[in-house]
């Protein structure tokens, strides 16, 4: 059956991961528009859209692909990467950066998996930045692999309603969605953070040791990008976020060590911890402190900028009870019930990221045989409490 652009815009609106990948395309790159494009011999249309730039174009959004350069890609099948258009020996006089004014751009072919082309995975920016590095490359092809799985596996379910897609071939493309993004984008970022790392051993210039400093900075938060969508695939595709427990005699150390880091993050904001002996725990520890950071992170972005952040974890009546606390604007009612959703945003927010840290908050807190909940009031501020039962039997 012969599917229409409307069909495809709709197969990648429904892929929960596209905003993920823009989202570290444009981390990692520093180009701040990234789209995923349906192109055509006669059309170019956008079916995903990353905007920071103001650049204009929206989801359905069409271009003449004459004047794009995914029209070239079509036809050689090759990734076009310029760090700056008006340097670059075969673009500086081309008519796509003139009429779409871009100095830097990236742009990978994304083919289906019976090899026919879709279309591109593609950023660009006004401003040059350096996508000379060969991991940038290795991770543009492996997003064009990854979305190229997950369409067909998005186009399979629509057309016949999950009716035959059995068990295997659900956890095939679950395996194939958590090693793709997990071994061929770490390995990238880690390449990036080592070569950072070095230059920035190796060089007493001080212009270098900034741009150094910025790749390391940027890459960091790609990585909790990675990290997070990672969690959020074993969580939402697989069978729950993996945990390793065991008899947490030093919990409350590893959550008093969480909050001194944010602190030291944060030194105009001001954090009180009331963290009590927390003996008898089974759980696992690096889970729970993640949680508690998720916690943290969301009261410091949506709090008052001078309201205190007040954590306090405690064991009632067989009970580990973890709370976070910040003042500012309480939440209304009818949204508190949307706050654990992935990708979620208040409508009002103009705070990047990618929207999952409560979402996976909630998958550790499930995990463990608890839960998480959100109360929020004028007076008492916003609180969210995660509580799980201590006894091992319950986990």
């Amino acid at each position: 059956m012969k599917r229409s652009i409307t069909d495809d815009i709709s197969a990648i609106s429904r892929i929960n991961a596209v905003p993920a990948i823009l989202q570290v395309i444009s981390e990692t790159t520093g180009l701040r528009f990234a789209a995923v494009a349906r192109v055509t011999e006669d059309s170019w249309t956008a079916c995903a859209v990353l905007d920071r730039i103001n650049f204009g174009l929206q989801v359905g959004g069409e271009l003449d692909v004459t004047t794009t350069l995914c029209h070239e890609i079509r036809a050689s099948h090759e990734t076009i990467i310029i760090s700056k258009v008006s340097e670059d020996g075969r673009y500086c006089n081309h008519h796509t950066p003139k009429m779409y004014g871009f100095e830097s751009y990236i742009s990978t072919p994304v083919f289906r998996t019976d090899g026919s082309f879709f279309g591109t995975v593609c950023a660009l920016d006004p401003l040059p930045a350096n996508l000379s590095e060969m991991p940038i490359l290795s991770m543009m092809e492996s997003f064009a692999k990854l979305l190229a799985i997950q369409l067909e596996a998005q186009e399979q379910f629509e057309a016949t309603e999950a009716a035959l897609l059995d068990a295997q071939q659900t956890a095939e493309l679950r395996e194939q969605f958590i090693a793709l993004l997990g071994h061929d984008l770490r390995n990238p970022l880690s390449s990036i953070l080592s070569g950072a790392q070095l230059l920035m051993r190796r060089t007493k210039d001080a212009s270098i040791t900034g741009i150094a400093e910025h790749m390391l900075t940027a890459t960091r938060r790609a990585s909790r990008l990675v990290d997070d969508v990672l969690d959020f695939a074993r969580g939402r595709l697989g069978n729950g976020i993996p945990l390793q427990n065991r008899e947490c005699k030093d919990l409350h150390v590893t959550l008093t060590h969480i909050v001194s880091e944010m602190q030291s993050a944060n030194p105009q904001r001001a954090i009180e911890a009331d963290i009590a002996p927390l003996d008898g725990v089974r759980c696992d520890a690096d889970r729970v402190a993640q949680l508690l950071s998720n916690l943290l992170a969301n009261a410091l972005v949506h709090g008052s900028p001078d309201g205190r952040v007040q954590v306090r974890a405690v064991i009632e009546n067989g009970w580990l009870l973890l709370s976070v606390n910040n003042q500012g604007e309480p939440i209304p009612p009818e949204r508190l019930d949307h706050l654990f959703q992935p990708y979620w945003r208040e409508p009002s927010s103009s705070q990047s990221g990618l929207g999952l840290g409560l979402y996976i908050a909630n998958e550790i807190a499930r995990s463990h045989g608890g839960s998480m909940r959100a109360e929020s009031t004028a007076e008492a501020g916003t609180t969210f409490v995660f509580s799980m039962p201590t006894e091992a039997h319950a986990l």
